[in-house]
């Protein structure tokens, strides 16, 4: 595909999402470059997305950057402030685990959850608000480990095995952690799937 069939693809592709007055498109052996700006960091983000639809390209060079009316500027104590209030709002997100940092319009997120939806639910928050020129996600994904479930799971699943004697193990869990005790009668009943920790010591004997 010639690159002035490719450059007219992608300018199909913004119109009916983003507002592409200001956004440049050249196409050069296949790589597209986008240039100008837009005036929302949402808008930013959903030119990105309508490029990437167009699968004949071979690369991306995006350049495009935010710029906003000086009477649409937002300082950033009130940017941090109505990120938190957007957050807390959200049902998906539990409260008091993540933690807002703003400089210069740029929105970087802290903190931990315990599912990777809530992790994205926080930065899809973020973006929406006015004044962001730029989201950093940091928030750790950090399953929230209980010590009666994570037995639970074990002998459940131990138990279902038919080559496995769930009776002569022992399943210790502390914290994030899980220890495995005890004898089974061959190697490969070793390989057992333990969901939600971040490390297993495995002592079981081969007899």
């Amino acid at each position: 595909m010639g690159d002035k069939v490719l450059r007219q693809l992608v300018i199909d592709e913004l119109e009916p999402s983003v507002d592409s007055t200001n956004i440049g498109v050249a196409v050069e052996k296949g790589i597209m470059t986008m240039s100008g700006h837009v005036g929302s960091y949402s808008e930013k983000m959903a030119a990105e997305t309508a490029v990437r639809r167009v699968r004949s390209a071979s690369g991306i060079a995006e350049e495009i950057k935010v710029r906003y009316p000086s009477d649409k500027k937002t300082a950033d104590d009130q940017i941090a402030e109505r990120a938190n209030a957007i957050i807390a709002r959200d049902a998906q997100i539990p409260r008091n685990t993540v933690m807002v940092k703003v400089e210069k319009g740029w929105v970087t997120l802290m903190g931990s959850v315990a599912w990777h939806y809530q992790r994205l639910a926080a930065q899809s928050a973020a973006r929406k608000l006015s004044g962001v020129v730029g989201v950093s996600n940091q928030i750790q994904v950090e399953p929230r480990v209980q010590t009666a479930d994570v037995k639970d799971k074990i002998l459940n699943a131990l138990t279902r095995s038919a080559n496995i004697e769930a009776g002569g193990i022992q399943v210790n869990v502390q914290g994030d952690k899980v220890m495995l005790e005890g004898k089974v009668k061959a190697w490969y009943e070793r390989d057992i799937a333990v969901p939600g920790v971040r490390a297993v010591e495995d002592r079981l004997v081969v007899v």
